[in-house]
């Protein structure tokens, strides 16, 4: 690996978008990925994306920008995926040039589908990359006020301390402090078992629940996050760490939250579907929630919350019912 290694990110949305931001602080070149030619060539003439944070403008001579993933492979050195989590195995299925030596992180808040497993564990097991190759980008942190430049905090977590203090120096600015790890497996799951209770607060919200309930939500949610995790990752960490209690917190009463605003609409009524046909971005929540659900069934750590948000969003249970029964079992 060079003294000045070349940093490329993957995807067009909101946080992908706010990591290029965050890079250019610091690079004099951020290679961008994103399959839309329209969104290249909007970027190119008007200097900000058109869908997502459109606030942000950026200076073109510092992005090199390609809608083939094979060239931006080949170019960077770190490649920091922020797909979501449901499209990303079809964009992975488009590399066919070499990964060996390839730094690969994940800023990707969810499970991906077809293999049920976190984007690193993904990486190692279906793509045979080496663990101390992958990390992980992980908050608290919204994409939104990153484009404030409001302060924010990120965790960067890698087997390879390294490497993670070398990704961490070119994210951080006057506006984002950033810490490291080596919890690549335990802040993953966090990140995507985060969406599920911030979509159980917005349910909660949705169906009249006040400031009282959301916090006994939210601290029942940190205790039921520490026994999953440590029943598919047991190490030593501090669940109370702002990778995990934090980046929960902010999720779950942010109104920026997109897990939370599709929790909010279940709650009020809307199905499923129609929940999703109104949000803009994609829920990784929804999508994680069955994920969890699933290994929780071999695992067998105790997880109220999980499993009444799993039976309103797929087996059409009554959001109102299930959750005057969740009361019950919270503390």
């Amino acid at each position: 690996m060079n003294n000045k290694p070349k940093i490329a990110v993957f995807g067009s949305g909101s946080w992908a978008t706010a990591i290029v931001k965050m890079l250019c602080e610091n690079l004099e070149t951020v290679g961008w990925y994103m399959r839309s030619e329209y969104s290249l060539e909007y970027i190119k003439r008007n200097e900000h994306n058109p869908n997502y944070l459109s606030s942000v403008e950026f200076d073109i001579n510092q992005l090199f920008l390609s809608k083939d993933i094979n060239e931006m492979v080949e170019y960077a050195d770190y490649l920091i995926f922020a797909i979501p989590s449901a499209f990303v195995q079809d964009e992975l299925d488009k590399i066919n040039v070499s990964l060996k030596d390839k730094i690969l992180f994940s800023a990707i808040k969810g499970i991906i589908p077809k293999s049920g497993l976190i984007v690193g564990e993904h990486f190692h097991e279906k793509m045979s990359i080496p663990f101390e190759n992958i990390g992980v980008i992980t908050g608290p942190c919204h994409a939104e006020e990153v484009a404030l430049e409001r302060l924010s905090y990120l965790t960067i977590a890698c087997q390879d301390e390294s490497k993670a203090k070398v990704l961490s120096s070119f994210l951080e600015s006057d506006y984002i402090k950033t810490k490291v790890s080596d919890d690549i497996i335990g802040t993953e799951y966090a990140a995507m078992l985060k969406n599920i209770y911030a979509i159980a607060a917005g349910i909660a919200h949705g169906l009249g629940y006040g400031d009282n309930f959301q916090s006994v939500l939210m601290s029942n949610s940190i205790r039921e996050m520490k026994k999953f995790i440590k029943k598919v990752h047991k190490m030593k960490r501090n669940i109370n760490n702002s990778a995990y209690l934090g980046d929960l917190l902010v999720t779950g009463y942010s109104t920026f939250s997109r897990n939370r605003m599709f929790g909010n609409m279940i709650g009020k009524g809307y199905t499923v579907k129609s929940a999703m046909m109104e949000m803009v971005m994609v829920a990784e929540g929804y999508y994680a929630t069955k994920s969890a659900y699933e290994i929780n069934q071999k695992n067998g750590a105790n997880t109220p919350i999980i499993d009444t948000v799993y039976r309103v969003l797929y087996e059409n249970k009554n959001p109102k019912n299930q959750f005057k029964k969740l009361t019950d079992l919270l503390d």
